[in-house]
Parts: C-alpha cells; structure tokens; sequence
C-alpha cells in the first residue's frame, strides 16, 4: 500500500506543488493543535485526565483490533476487512459464554471474578481464533494467488456474512453487557482523577501486546511469521511452513480481537452487531497511522487515535470526530504513507 501511494503521489504531485502542500498541512496541524490547547487550558485539569483516561482506554481496544490487521497486511498484504467483525464476535460469544461460567451480573464481584473472567476470556479468544482460521481456509487461501482485487473483494463479503450471522443471532439491537468492573475513580494527585475501569483496560491490554510483541520476536513461530512477511518465497525455500504460519497469524489476531470485544462489553456495558465496522475502521486507521506492518506501530496508532478520539469528542463537536480521523488517515497517506513507525522498503 505505502509503495502505492508513493508511486501515485510522485506521478501526480511535483516538487513544488509538494512544498506548498506540506507547508498547507503543517498549517492545519498548528492551528488544531493550538485550539486543541486552548480548550484543554479553558477546560482545567482535572477534565482533562479523565478525558485523557477514557481516550486511552479507547486506544487500547483500538490498538487490539489494529494489531490483527497489520499482522494479517504483513504476512500477506490483506486488508483483512472481516477482522472489525471478528471482535463483535468476540463480544457477542462471551455474553453468550457468560452463565456457563457462573458469570451473573449482581450475584458475583471483586476476586470471586478474576478466575471465571480468565476462563471466559481463553475461550472466547479461543473461539474467535478458529472461526478466523476458517474464514482464512475457506475464503482466503483460496485466492492467495489471485488478482489483489479478489480477496479485497471476499474480505468485504465475509465482513458482511459475519453481520448477518450476528444480526440473526441477536438482532439489530442494543444488548446490555454485564457491569463487572469497579465504577471508582482513583485519586492520582491535585483533585485529578481516573476512572478504575479504564485503568484495567489499559492494564488488560498493555499485557497483551506486550505478550504479543515478546512472542513474535523470541518464539519460533514468531521468527516464522516474521520471515515469512519479509519475504514469502524465501522463507519457504529455508523450509518455514507458510499455509501454518499464515493460519497461526489469523489465529492470533483473531484471538486479540476477541478479547479487545470483552473489554469492549466490560467497558461500556452495551454491544450491537455492527459496532465492528465502526470500530474495524478506526482500528485499520489506527494501523496505517502507525506504519501498516508494524505491530509496534500499530500498537502506538491504536492508542493515539483513541486519545484523539476522546479530546474531540470532550473538547469540539463529537459530529466532526469521525471526519478528523479519517483526515488522519488522508493525511498520513499523502504525507507519510510508511506510517509513524513504517520504515520504507524497497519492492518485491
């Protein structure tokens, strides 16, 4: 994709028209950042850290789902667009998995929920990793050495087979997710506190990109995966299973979706069946802002995109919140399409 934009930016875009459109866009960038400060100082102090605190747990489930998606780009360069749904899926699997693990809103709290919240969150994760590793075997590797347009094409199909699934499963409602977590809020200092909730998203998935991270550089498989990204036909010839490990890398981004879906239930107490286009499309944001393919990067993306978030919705008109991250997107593709993190690479 980067390699793309680069090609398309450099036939249409000449060295002179490219100086007077970054000096337009730094422009843009000041003055936002200028009345962004503004509002946060009008605002005070304490608004602001709860604002801070919501926009990073945002981050945090953005920056789960975002993970998928780039691991899936950098293996096989796939817009996997049935991810978004996978993480509804996962949300909609645990409220269904719940009273199988004893899990009743009102009748259980505090450490009584740490064991049952723990099984809940292997299986669902476990769940949600097979159905992606079948929708990998059925629709995608099918099509692996088909025109690009092909599986963009059956990506967008699954997407939308997985929302008829749910949307019969459940319908096209509302559904209350069980309230487990503390409603406190936590003192850090000056009057200024932070909801207990947040924090433990932010805990919860901090672990798992960390474990994530930890696991792709040290392990095997996760050599694997990353031999295989740099270079498909190479590693095969090193003697590296590629269907495998193409089917271990939805298998993990599934499993990440699935728990960012339990977060996502446990945080804001309500899933519908097409939240995961809403939020598939800020996490892909997410992902190409922080370089597509870089699961550091996407990890950073997910999270500033959910501060940005949070401070436009807190501080400005939230009807213009969708329009400025998807203006991140057209800018961090005109302006740097290798993302915060992407390094640029030359062409296979």
């Amino acid at each position: 994709m980067a390699a793309m934009v680069q090609r398309l930016r450099a036939s249409v875009i000449t060295t002179p028209t490219a100086s007077l459109i970054n000096l337009v866009g730094l422009a843009i960038v000041a003055v936002a950042l200028v009345a962004t400060a503004q509002r946060v100082y009008q605002g005070g102090a304490t608004y602001f850290f709860q604002t801070l605190g919501f926009g990073l747990a945002q981050g945090a489930i953005f920056a789960l789902v975002a993970l998928g998606y780039t691991m899936v780009y950098g293996i096989i360069e796939l817009i996997n667009f049935a991810h978004g749904d996978v993480f509804t899926l996962g949300a909609f699997v645990s409220l269904a998995l719940m009273p199988v693990f004893g899990l009743n809103e009102g009748r259980i709290s505090g450490a009584a929920l740490i064991l049952p919240l723990l099984g809940l969150f292997v299986v669902t994760m476990l769940i949600c990793a097979l159905v992606n590793v079948g929708i990998e075997r059925v629709a995608y590797r099918p099509l692996r050495h088909a025109p690009r347009l092909a599986p963009l094409i059956t990506a967008i199909g699954m997407s939308a087979l997985l929302e008829g699934v749910m949307n019969v499963w459940r319908g096209p409602f509302n559904l209350h997710y069980p309230d487990f977590l503390p409603s406190t809020q936590i003192p850090i200092g000056g009057g200024v506190t932070i909801a207990a909730k947040a924090v433990m998203v932010i805990v919860v998935a901090v672990v798992l990109m960390v474990s994530l991270t930890l696991f792709v550089n040290r392990s095997k498989l996760g050599k694997a995966m990353r031999a295989t990204a740099q270079d498909r036909d190479a590693a095969q010839l090193m003697g590296i299973d590629i269907n495998r490990t193409i089917s271990a890398t939805f298998f993990i981004g599934a499993a990440l979706a699935g728990a960012a879906g339990i977060i996502y239930g446990l945080y804001y107490n309500s899933v519908q069946a097409f939240d995961g286009f809403q939020y598939g499309l800020y996490a892909f944001t997410a992902a190409v802002f922080g370089g597509i393919g870089n699961i550091p990067g996407a990890a950073l993306g997910g999270i500033l995109i959910g501060v940005i978030y949070s401070i436009s919705d807190g501080y400005f008109t939230v009807s213009w919140t969708q329009v400025l991250v998807f203006a991140i997107l057209i800018f961090v593709l005109v302006f740097r399409p290798t993302g915060l993190l992407g390094m640029r690479v030359p062409e296979k």
